[in-house]
């Protein structure tokens, strides 16, 4: 027990519990001590001593639970279960008040009604709950309520009616200590225990773990409130910093880390910026420097790290004197380099406007110089409508020219009043800009001119009208190209209309084109459906027919004559022949469906090849033609569907030897690593193919010679399927051949095909 004891540091609570266990075991140590006078002997004073040491051990006991627990709960349920153990008590629970709560809650209970225990608790508010009236009493007992005034003198407990012992917890005689908890407990109490120094010593240690937590609670908001003053300060775009007297910098935002901070692996240009920029802040917050200017506010120019530019800044410093960290300097440093920057545009700008008004007055000359050279006529008027300037060709119509007739003079001044009807107009209405039709008379030929006026007000800088510009634009021309694109218009839309007639026309046609389109797809789809549904119907009967031939000539029903199984053998070769043909038939209907499925596997040439010989040996031996391979023994393997490529390669192979009746096959493969392809030739010396020819007989149900009594049976079918079947394993097939030389058909295919 002591050396569990000696395991947890004495700090606080615990350093007292630890001093009281020392304390108590010692007094024990002294009670069992023997006395040297007989009367020790005795049994009476023997059992008292045993009472004595039963009761140290029992509060050793609830100290070292103390010890062992961080928990309220946990401390609180250990207590309980001390009472239970100790003092008989069966019935009892805890309730504890958190640090800045009005509300006594449960934390522990025992022999209680879990439901009504652990939802159980105290306002510190309801004065009419008798227990909180009775908080300034160490000890309240309430007994059975006997009568209505007893029920209304009794508080609302998990107790019921039973009686029951109300303690609060943390109370002092003086009232220094508020009140945190509150022990209800009751049932027959076997042995009354120290009630005093139980809720001494289970306050003592309910307060050591409340203020433990309150401390917790009080780092974790100091943690938070530093946690958002950084982040405020930071969001901040101006550099703020707290130095010490001696320039050291204390606390920064990330803008004034930039600007005065550098890590060793940083360029030596950024940590040369950095030291300068410490340098001027320490020289413009010395003591010295303070005291000169006698002012919070001045300029610090600095260097910018990232670039080494000039950055200007205007500082503003506080003193400020914490008595435990001694004095220091609040700065914030506000970037005045856009303004200072914008003031010298100002003031440059002054300067370019001091020389633009010399330059407007030249350009003022010259703008009347460009006014009599412009072609179309501009009037000048004030405000009262009075002409003050115009040019030349304005003088043309609104001045009358020496030795003017009189036509003339009527058609000026007619000229004048239409002008001064418009002027009229424009100085009456609230618009800034006039746009109208004059019709004016050319003074010289009499021919009237349309002219289209756009007029616009000068305004001085107090909105005052001081002028009015006209222009005089001459229409003429405008409304003879007027004319002509009205009639360019007729044109379009009569051709526009033609062309969306021969549009619909053929928008009709396309639509008809599509339809048949869709009927031959249609009819494509129901052809081959229609062969596949018949091929299926010929060849199960066919199968039958085959077996049955099969089974005659093995002998299965007994002995059959030569001329029978001759007879037998041409059924089952002209049925085989027949079972080839709707085996072709339902390739195309199922490729033409797209339900040929690719089989990929890695196989060698050489043994397909070998494989093909074998399958055509008998059909070699009675054409009597020399068969040869030519085929390099470094030629790797491949990747594709093995059973297309052997079907296309037997097609071939039986295509030469039927169409050859003299001479030689070659089996040939090449091997193209750029490429990525391997290519299989079947090369014969038959009849060969004609060039209008080559590419017809890849086409479904063609054969060169379609007559009734062509010498070559067979669909027509095996190059188209065999073209199919190389699209569909992304190769190709291709032929060379010269009339009665012979043809070479030729297998082009990639070594890593489609999976």
């Amino acid at each position: 027990m002591r050396k569990s004891l000696q395991k947890t540091p004495p700090s606080g609570l615990s350093s007292r519990l630890a001093h009281l266990s020392a304390g108590l075991l010692a007094a024990g140590a002294v009670r069992r001590a023997p006395r040297r006078n007989g009367a020790n002997g005795s049994t009476a004073h023997v059992a008292v001593a045993a009472r004595r040491d039963g009761n140290l051990a029992a509060r050793l006991r609830l100290l070292e639970g103390f010890l062992g627990r961080a928990e309220v709960s946990d401390i609180a349920q250990h207590a309980l279960q001390w009472l239970a153990e100790t003092a008989g008590v069966t019935q009892s629970i805890c309730l504890v008040r958190p640090v800045g709560e009005q509300v006594m809650a449960a934390v522990a209970s025992q022999g209680l009604p879990l439901d009504s225990a652990s939802t159980f608790s105290v306002s510190l508010d309801d004065w009419n709950n008798p227990l909180i009236a009775g908080l300034n009493r160490r000890h309240t007992f309430y007994p059975t309520a006997h009568s209505a005034a007893d029920h209304r003198r009794r508080p609302s407990t998990p107790f019921d009616d039973a009686p029951f012992h109300a303690v609060p917890l943390g109370l002092t005689t003086d009232g220094g200590q508020p009140t945190f908890g509150l022990l209800l407990f009751g049932g027959q109490v076997r042995r009354a225990p120290d009630l005093e120094w139980f809720t001494t010593v289970f306050a003592q240690k309910i307060d050591q773990i409340l203020r433990q937590r309150a401390v917790t609670e009080g780092d974790r908001k100091q943690g938070r409130e530093r946690s958002l003053l950084y982040g405020i300060i930071n969001a901040v775009s101006d550099p703020i910093l707290l130095t010490d007297t001696e320039g050291r910098l204390l606390i920064a935002n990330s803008r004034a880390l930039a600007l005065f901070t550098a890590s060793e692996e940083e360029s030596e240009g950024r940590r040369s910026a950095v030291r300068m920029n410490n340098m001027l802040l320490s020289s413009a917050l010395s003591s010295k420097a303070i005291e000169e200017t006698g002012a919070t506010r001045r300029e610090l120019l600095l260097v910018n790290p990232a670039d080494g530019s000039d950055l200007l800044f205007e500082l503003l410093s506080t003193v400020t004197d914490d008595p435990r960290h001694g004095t220091g300097v609040v700065s914030i440093l506000r970037n005045v380099t856009d303004l200072r920057r914008a003031t010298e545009e100002i003031e440059e700008n002054y300067r370019k406007l001091r020389t633009a008004e010399v330059l407007a007055r030249a350009e003022s000359d010259r703008l009347n110089l460009i006014i009599d050279s412009v072609a179309d006529p501009i009037v000048v008027t004030d405000s009262s409508g009075e002409t003050s300037l115009m040019n030349d060709p304005a003088m043309r119509l609104f001045t009358i020219p020496r030795r003017a007739s009189a036509l003339e003079e009527r058609w000026v001044q007619a000229n004048d009043a239409h002008f001064s009807s418009f002027i009229a107009g424009m100085l009456v209405s609230a618009d800034q800009r006039r746009v109208g039709e004059i019709g004016l008379t050319d003074p010289k030929t009499g021919e009237a001119m349309p002219v289209e006026a756009i007029a616009g007000k000068i305004l001085s800088e107090h909105g005052e009208l001081t002028a009015v510009v006209t222009i005089l634009h001459d229409r003429r021309e405008a409304i003879e190209k007027a004319t002509l694109y009205e009639q360019l218009k007729q044109a379009s839309d009569e051709l526009e209309r033609k062309i969306q007639a021969a549009t619909a026309d053929i928008a009709q046609q396309n639509e008809l084109l599509r339809r048949q389109a869709i009927e031959l797809e249609q009819a494509s789809a129901l052809k081959s459906q229609f062969l596949a549904n018949m091929s299926h119907e010929f060849r199960t009967p066919l199968n039958a027919m085959l077996g049955y031939t099969s089974m005659l000539l093995q002998g299965v029903a007994g002995p059959i004559g030569t001329a029978a199984k001759r007879q037998l053998n041409r059924i089952e070769s002209n049925g085989r022949h027949l079972l080839t043909i709707i085996n072709e038939i339902l390739d195309i209907s199922r490729i033409e469906a797209g339900r040929m499925p690719l089989q990929s596997s890695t196989f060698r040439i050489p043994d397909l090849v070998g494989e093909v010989r074998a399958e055509l040996e008998p059909i070699i031996l009675r054409s009597k033609l020399t068969v040869t391979t030519d085929l390099p023994r470094d030629l790797r393997a491949i990747t594709t569907d093995r059973q297309k490529v052997k079907q296309i390669l037997l097609n071939l192979l039986s295509n030469a030897l039927k169409f050859t009746h003299e001479g030689k096959v070659t089996i040939s493969a090449r091997a193209r690593p750029k490429e990525r392809v391997v290519t299989l030739s079947v090369a014969d010396t038959g009849i060969g193919v004609a060039p209008e020819d080559q590419e017809r007989i890849f086409e479904d149900f063609r054969q060169l010679d379609n007559s009734p009594t062509r010498p070559y049976g067979g669909t027509g079918l095996g190059l188209s399927i065999c073209r199919r079947l190389a699209q569909m394993m992304d190769g190709r097939i291709t032929v060379q051949s010269e009339i009665g030389r012979g043809s070479t058909f030729t297998l082009a295919i990639p070594t890593q095909g489609r999976r």
